[in-house]
């Protein structure tokens, strides 16, 4: 083999190295931030939407109610 079939193939190989590169590259969808807004994949219509149901407006109710019932505890301790 000469020089030149060796550059050839290598010349070749390294441009069907990017090819498929580029290729991967612009079939992989991810999720961007530019100048502060978050863009969605190019895949977001038929993502999983998760759902998220509404909880209760006041989230330490248990703790309001733990605390209230120790109020009433040392009330009648007290007296």
């Amino acid at each position: 083999m000469n020089c030149k079939a060796i550059n050839q193939r290598a010349i070749k190989s390294i441009f069907l190295t990017l090819a498929v590169g580029m290729c991967l590259v612009a079939t992989t969808g991810c999720q961007v931030s530019l100048n502060g807004q978050t863009l969605p994949s190019p895949y977001y219509l038929q993502d999983d939407i998760q759902y998220f149901p509404a909880g209760p407006e006041f989230k330490l109710s248990r703790e309001a109610a733990a605390l209230q019932a120790a109020r009433a505890e040392e009330k009648l301790n007290r007296k």
